[in-house]
């Protein structure tokens, strides 16, 4: 398998990588503009054009576009993150130009009908509602609202109602006016696929398009806080965040090893102590999420009310004692998490074209496999021991909790104790 890079001369990027016991692709385009790249008036609008996206082109209704991917068996769909929105379709190998013809269209000829607009904004505004009754999901908005205040990236991607219902049919076109030029687009497939023909159909859809020179995202700061809300639920909701490295930062697999070991699976520090050992949780996991110039190792559980207080100081314990005694087992077995969780995913070709797009978009270039096996392989047991010190007593903190949550300790009193 091999990756093919070609950059068009107004600035757009297509990456491939050829698959060859494949008869199916992956395709999409990645576009350098989620939540992040919003101004506050703007928050949810990145969301709301990929809804809309699908509602009729100067082309396609929004059932042609439907029916032209499933016509031949196909599966299209979108998604926004905080710094990028993909469009994407997984087709058989043959059927690839029609994938891109559609994507294209979509992205590039929205025609934003008014009826279409309003209809959307109805279903947006159920999804907001919807998320606001999934204690396990909203938390974690709360949470990135706390590590980044008064920041693009802590603001949530679906946006707050008011301003949904606020979006007008020119706030959408100014948007992609501002943000999807080709100089921020990258055109990813993987599969069975062919670069140089695959090339030429960007050439001759894409070609024309001047580019943007879109302004950068600003430039976030990891302050943290405290936020709770007190509400009747079944269960009493935590989430901790914490400061750690970036993409770029060559600590990264440290980072991400460092919270396979301490809540990556049910072997894991956090899962043995707290459910199995104490049994006070039913759920709990850490994870290390990582964007272009800052990073977030995560600790979420749900538990009783009434262990509450006694579930957040032990997992304050658990990461202070991880400094001190991670072992070579533990260490060699979240490498061996990693590693299998990286390359098991990229048996499909979605993760591979994913992958593709990010990796372009983040480094510039795409990483052999190899390489990031190879950096995975080098993290030792004093680099993690070294990382957790950090995480349990230097990291700035955040941290959100949702539902009986009276009997929780403050952040402060949580700060104390990881100083002690």
């Amino acid at each position: 398998m091999t990756v093919e890079l070609h950059t068009l001369s107004n600035g757009l990027r297509i990456v491939t990588e050829r698959m060859p016991a494949l008869q199916s692709a992956a395709i999409g385009l990645w576009v350098l503009a989620g939540g992040r790249h919003e101004r506050p008036e703007q928050n949810g609008i990145a969301h709301f054009l990929e809804h809309m996206a699908f509602k009729g082109t100067a082309r396609r209704s929004a059932l042609q576009i439907a029916e032209a991917i499933e016509d031949v068996g196909g599966y299209i769909n979108a998604y926004t993150s905080r710094e990028v929105t993909a469009y994407y379709a997984r087709v058989l190998g043959q059927d690839v130009p029609l994938a891109l013809d559609v994507i294209a269209d979509i992205v590039l000829n929205p025609v934003f009908d008014p009826r279409e607009l309003e209809m959307e904004r109805g279903v947006i505004l159920s999804e907001i509602g919807q998320a606001l009754d999934t204690p396990d999901d909203i938390i974690f908005d709360w949470l990135q609202e706390q590590a980044y205040p008064d920041q693009p990236l802590g603001r949530t991607i679906l946006g707050p109602a008011e301003k949904v219902q606020a979006f007008s049919r020119d706030d959408l076109a100014g948007f992609v006016t501002e943000h999807y030029g080709p100089d921020q687009l990258v055109l990813s497939a993987a599969g069975d696929v062919d670069h140089e023909a695959l090339v030429r159909e960007a050439e001759r859809i894409f070609g024309h398009l001047e580019p943007r020179n879109a302004a950068g995202a600003v430039q976030a700061a990891f302050r943290g806080g405290e936020f709770r809300k007190q509400k009747k639920l079944e269960q009493a909701h935590i989430a901790l965040a914490f400061e750690s490295p970036d993409y770029t930062d060559p600590m990264i697999h440290t980072a991400q090893v460092y919270s396979v070991a301490l809540g990556g699976g049910m072997s894991s520090r956090l899962f043995q102590q707290l459910r199995e050992k104490m049994g006070l949780c039913y759920t709990i996991f850490a994870q290390a999420g990582a964007y272009s110039d800052t990073g977030m190792m995560t600790v979420y559980a749900g538990t009783s009310p009434d262990k509450l207080r006694e579930l957040s100081e032990v997992t304050i314990d658990e990461m202070k004692r991880a400094a001190d005694d991670m072992t070579d087992e533990e260490v060699a077995r979240a490498r061996a998490q990693m590693k299998a969780g990286l390359l098991m995913g990229l048996e499909s070709p979605s993760a591979r074209a994913e992958r593709l797009a990010r990796m372009l978009q983040i480094w510039g270039r795409v990483p052999d496999v190899e390489e990031a096996v190879e950096r995975i392989d080098a993290v030792t047991t004093g680099d993690v021991r070294a990382f957790a010190a950090r995480m349990a007593s230097e990291a700035p903190a955040a941290m959100a909790l949702y539902g009986p949550v009276k009997g929780a300790p403050r952040l402060e009193a949580l700060q104390r104790r990881r100083a002690a």
